[in-house]
């Protein structure tokens, strides 16, 4: 089963409520990028008026999850995967409509591959810009998502 836009925004409507209720939607997926996009409204703000950082945080590790999921799914192997770590720098405040992209793909597909070879768990850190409609990038978050085989 291929991941589209409109069956990972239903999947959220159920399993992920706050990441729907608050605007975060997929609008692009394919085998190398995901794009994500939110509104700053009044049900994601911040006191300053602005998008809460949360849920920049939401929108962009859905960019780098969905990746990794859908490639798990590709793979047809039972292989779990968890964040490990992350970080995020914030350059300008966030308004308007903010667009997510990683593009971190081809590194799914290495750490997959070697998962399956040797069985060992992989690590891997990806990348998820956020930009306005101007084209100025408002944050970048990074996540080091683990994939490991199910026993």
């Amino acid at each position: 089963m291929k991941l589209t836009p409109r069956k990972i925004n239903l999947f959220n409507l159920f399993k992920l409520p706050a990441a729907y209720f608050t605007g975060v939607r997929v609008t692009d997926i394919d085998d190398n990028s995901c794009t994500v996009s939110v509104k700053h409204r009044w049900i994601n703000q911040n006191p300053f008026n602005s998008m809460f950082w949360a849920v920049q945080g939401i929108a962009a590790e859905l960019t780098t999850g969905a990746l990794v999921l859908g490639k798990i799914k590709s793979s047809g192997k039972d292989i779990s995967m968890l964040v490990l770590n992350n970080n995020a720098t914030f350059t300008k405040k966030a308004t308007g409509r903010i667009k997510f992209i990683c593009k971190d793909g081809a590194k799914i597909d290495q750490a997959i591959k070697h998962t399956i070879e040797t069985g060992e768990g992989q690590t891997i850190w990806m990348q998820s810009v956020g930009i306005n409609k101007d084209g100025v990038e408002v944050s970048t978050f990074n996540f080091e998502w683990t994939l490991k085989l199910k026993s």
